[in-house]
């Protein structure tokens, strides 16, 4: 079963501007898409991957590595039933 999750990106002020982060996104497997959102965060990103720990390893690995990326929040996607 695969795992999706929703990251809330915040961009560091003065390293870099959000539509650089979200192009550098759009080159992630796994990232379904990015958009620039208003609030406290600069960007969302939609992740689907495998499991749970592949999407840990996704935004660790590929996701904080971005330059001008400042901070995270993940929100896994969960099915009710």
């Amino acid at each position: 079963m695969s795992a999706k999750a929703y990251v809330l990106i915040e961009v560091a002020v003065g390293k870099t501007n959000v539509k650089d982060v979200i192009i550098a996104l759009q080159d992630v497997k796994g990232v379904i898409y990015a958009e620039a959102v208003t609030g406290p965060y600069d960007v969302i990103a939609v992740l689907e991957e495998k499991d749970v720990n592949a999407i840990g390893d996704l935004v660790t690995a590929h996701i904080h590595t971005i330059s001008g990326v400042a901070r995270t929040v993940t929100c896994l996607a969960m099915k009710l039933s």
